[in-house]
């Protein structure tokens, strides 16, 4: 059996939807750190019967906006002492800047190097979100699943 220990000061994300802790790990580049990193997948739960876990041994600065991009169900537990300090919960963010580009092409956000592609949400359905660039009002689609 598979035997991981807890950590003692740190940082867990829990209740990631199976197949979305590969994402998470690779967009905090969790593969290029020199501290202990432990990504679990298909790890039995009784809430999503199957999910992902990820513990790192060190406190590192997470984007919660990109996290509730990824998956909106995830729950971060912040370990001090080995026990939790706090927990918080993402979501689908309201507001986003630089983490996508916009899909019109034309958009001045993708030809000016001091244009940051920013939206705003207008529909966030589990499966597709849908943004409006705060340039060109075109709509941008995020797909979460």
């Amino acid at each position: 059996m598979l035997e991981v220990t807890s950590i003692n000061c740190g940082i867990v994300i829990d209740h990631i939807n199976c197949g979305n802790g590969q994402k998470i790990f690779e967009k905090l580049n969790l593969g290029n750190v020199d501290f202990p990193v432990v990504l679990l997948m298909n790890v039995p739960s009784k809430k999503l019967g199957k999910k992902d876990i990820i513990k790192i041994e060190n406190k590192i600065d997470l984007n919660l906006d990109m996290l509730g991009l990824i998956d909106s169900d995830i729950t971060i537990n912040i370990i001090e002492n080995g026990n939790i300090s706090k927990k918080m919960n993402v979501d689908i963010p309201k507001k986003v800047s630089g983490l996508f580009k916009c899909e019109n092409p034309r958009c001045i956000s993708n030809s000016d190097i001091y244009a940051t592609p920013t939206f705003t949400l207008v529909n966030k359905n589990k499966n597709k979100i849908k943004y409006q660039c705060n340039y060109c009002d075109d709509f941008t689609y995020f797909n979460q699943r």
